[in-house]
Formats: C-alpha cells, sequence, structure tokens
C-alpha cells in the first residue's frame, strides 16, 4: 500500500485512550476547499454573485452585516483565487463590478447543499 492510499483510523488501547494512526500530516480535501469558501462572509458573497456581475455597493446592501472593509477584504482575495473578476465599468465616479468565474461558479454546489441543510436543521 503506498503513502496516498493509507487511511488514517483511531485505535482505543486498554486504558481508553485514543490514538491515530497513519495520522494526515497535509490538509485533507475538505480543509482545502473550506479555506477556499469557509472565510466569514465568503460564501454569502460568493451566493450573491450567483446570477451575474454585482456592483460594489449593492453586494454590500445584500450583505447586510457585513463593513465594506470586510466585503472589499473578502473580495481580493476571491478575485486572488480566480473564483471572482472585477472590472471597472466606469472611471469617475469610480464603479466596479464583481462576477464569478466558472471556478467561482464551481463552488455554488456545495453552497446550495449547505443553504438547504441549514435551513433544514433550523441552524
Amino acid at each position: 500500500m503506498g503513502i496516498a492510499e493509507k487511511k488514517s483510523f483511531v485505535e482505543t488501547d486498554a486504558y481508553g485512550r485514543k490514538k491515530v494512526i497513519n495520522v494526515c500530516l497535509e490538509p485533507c480535501s475538505i480543509e482545502k476547499g473550506m479555506r477556499l469558501i469557509g472565510g466569514k462572509w465568503t460564501g454569502s458573497i460568493i451566493y450573491h454573485l450567483k446570477d451575474g456581475p454585482v456592483r460594489f455597493n449593492d453586494l454590500a446592501r445584500m450583505l447586510g452585516g457585513a463593513s465594506k472593509k470586510m466585503i472589499d477584504q473578502r473580495l481580493k482575495e476571491l478575485e486572488s483565487r480566480d473564483m471572482v473578476t472585477r472590472t471597472v465599468i466606469n472611471d469617475r465616479p469610480i464603479a466596479v463590478t464583481y462576477e464569478l468565474t466558472d471556478f467561482g461558479q464551481s463552488a455554488l454546489d456545495i453552497l446550495e447543499l449547505l443553504k438547504g441543510w441549514s435551513e433544514k436543521n433550523k441552524v
């Protein structure tokens, strides 16, 4: 069995202590995905961009409780991860829109599932 094929599991000794065998030394796929979309407001931003380009101030109104500084920070992170594109639509006064890339769109399925799970369980 190769290193990539090893599965981690938990063993319990005679004293009831638990020990992990073949512990994962790298972030697993779930952790990697959560790092992309799990930041505060990140999933909500992606979700609100699902229907097409949205101007910054409109997005801020959609999100309600998020500060403009937080929204700007999250949008920059999403842009650096190639999940969102930023388009300048007017120079004076500056106006920009944000839109999901194909990669960003690919996160919508999991966000829809999360939304349904949360609503079903009244989380």
